[in-house]
This record gives structure tokens, sequence and C-alpha cells, in this order.
């Protein structure tokens, strides 16, 4: 498999039966920083950012690639030092990183050797542990759609 120039970032939920909203965030293994974040990783051969988000959910937290998905309009570029590298030569210093949100309301997760544990938390204690501004306006910008969904009541 051909590493792909950009990275995901999934951002898992799930709606409590009172309507409020948790946040799902992973702990890094220690030898990779031992912070808290999303499921992140990059895209392979010619996958959508969509499909890397599915497969990447899938590998980090056992995620069903059938659950509910929806791509967030944050968008932010991202060094490749601090991904992969130069992988792609001296000339590609950035790529794209798009974000995701999905809904594991009833689904049990299992986490992969790259992280320790995981956390069911309040959007205010994601913002709180997320370690990268990008990831927190991912959040923000996940948790203002959900809300205003829940108070139309079309979730």
């Amino acid at each position: 498999m051909t590493r792909a120039p950009f990275q995901v970032l999934v951002l898992p939920y799930r709606v409590l039966d009172d309507g409020s909203l948790r946040y799902t965030l992973l702990r890094r293994e220690p030898s990779t920083g031992g912070y808290w974040l999303g499921i992140a990783g990059g895209g392979e051969d010619n996958e959508t950012p969509l499909e890397a988000a599915r497969r990447e959910a899938c590998e980090e937290a056992g995620i069903s690639p059938e659950s509910g998905f929806v791509q967030l309009d944050r968008f932010a570029m991202i060094p490749v030092d601090s991904v992969c590298g130069f992988l792609w030569g001296e000339k590609i210093l950035v790529i794209p990183n798009y974000s995701f949100g999905v809904e594991v309301n009833h689904q049990k997760l299992t986490l992969s050797d790259e992280h320790t544990g995981y956390r069911w938390v309040t959007y205010d204690d994601a913002r709180r542990l997320l370690r990268w501004e990008d990831n927190r306006n991912a959040l923000w910008e996940l948790n203002h759609r959900l809300t205003c969904h829940l108070r139309k009541g079309l979730t």
C-alpha cells in the first residue's frame, strides 16, 4: 500500500437518552506522545478521505464502516514532519487533514495497539483534553451541528 498525501481526523460521538452528547477521545501509546485525540490516520493508495476515515475508524477503534459518518467543513493543512516526514519529497511540506464525525451510539470500541485507552467525555472536557487547536475546531463544528440538529429534533 502507498501512503496518500492526506490525513483524516474522526471524532466518534453518541447521543445519550437525555439528549446530551458525548465524544470519545483515544489516548496515544506513550512512545508516540501519550496525548488524547480523535481517531487519526492517513489515506492509502487511491482512497477518498471518507474511505480512509471509515478504514481508520475500523482499524483503530473497531467502529463499523457502515456507521453514520459526516464530513465536516473544517479543513486544515498540517506539516508533514508531524505526520510521516518527507515521504513525498522535499517539496511537499504540508498535507490536507479532513475531519469527520461518526455516530457510535451502541457500538463497543475495540482499540488498536496505537492507543492505551479511551474516554467518553463532554464537549468541554474534550476541548480541554485535545492537544491541537485544529482538532478543537473540528470538535466545535461537530458539536455545533449536532446541537442544532438535536434542538430541531432531527437526530
